[in-house]
């Protein structure tokens, strides 16, 4: 069985990619199953670099096939922020974070408020080229934040096509439109061609 390390501590992350590469037969490994503690610096000015910097680094650390994803906010009004900040933006987190963006916000009315969340994975092995993939959700920045699903900017993000901010629809349709899912079955699609 093909070993593939998902670059991450964090075990939701490793359940969500578990789901959606059933059936490949890939045995998933988190950074904690190989007892890596180093953090690789995101140092770069996109999410595809700091993706490609994380599969890189991490594949050179466990000399494992290695997938890494950076993903995050960018909203039209702020041109293109919190981007790569997204979890740090105005170093704060939670509901203070949600605060801060509406802040930045305050004066920006209704129809300018378009926002997409990204999502870009990349696929790094011994010897071959760095794939990289791309997903994104297209939406609008609440005036408040709704729901109390998801997390992080969920409950301020408004998805046209269901009425509804990520953290009001239910988990499974979230996990079929999001951003992450999307970049997902593109990397699964690099997968299952022997990647």
């Amino acid at each position: 069985m093909q070993e593939l390390l998902i670059a991450t501590h964090n075990p939701g992350k490793l359940r969500e990619f578990a789901a959606m590469f059933d059936g490949l037969g890939l045995a998933l490994r988190t950074l904690d199953d190989l007892g890596i503690s180093e953090d690789v610096e995101e140092t770069g000015a996109t999410f595809e670099e700091n993706a490609r910097l994380k599969a890189e680094g991490y594949l050179a650390l466990s000399g494992m096939p290695t997938l890494a994803d950076d993903s995050g906010l960018e909203v039209a009004a702020l041109h293109g922020a919190p981007g790569v900040y997204s979890a740090r933006y105005g170093g704060v987190k939670g509901v203070a974070q949600l605060q801060y963006l509406l802040d930045q916000m305050q004066d920006v009315p209704w129809h300018q408020r378009l926002a997409r969340f990204v999502c870009v994975i990349a696929l790094a092995r011994p010897g071959q080229p760095t794939q990289i993939v791309q997903g994104t959700l297209s939406g609008v920045i609440e005036l408040a934040p709704r729901g109390s699903g998801g997390f992080g900017y969920d409950p301020l993000f408004y998805v046209l096509d269901y009425d509804q901010t990520l953290a009001e629809l239910p988990i499974e349709t979230k996990n079929q439109i999001s951003h992450r899912a999307e970049a997902a079955r593109a990397a699964r699609a690099i997968l299952e061609q022997g990647w």
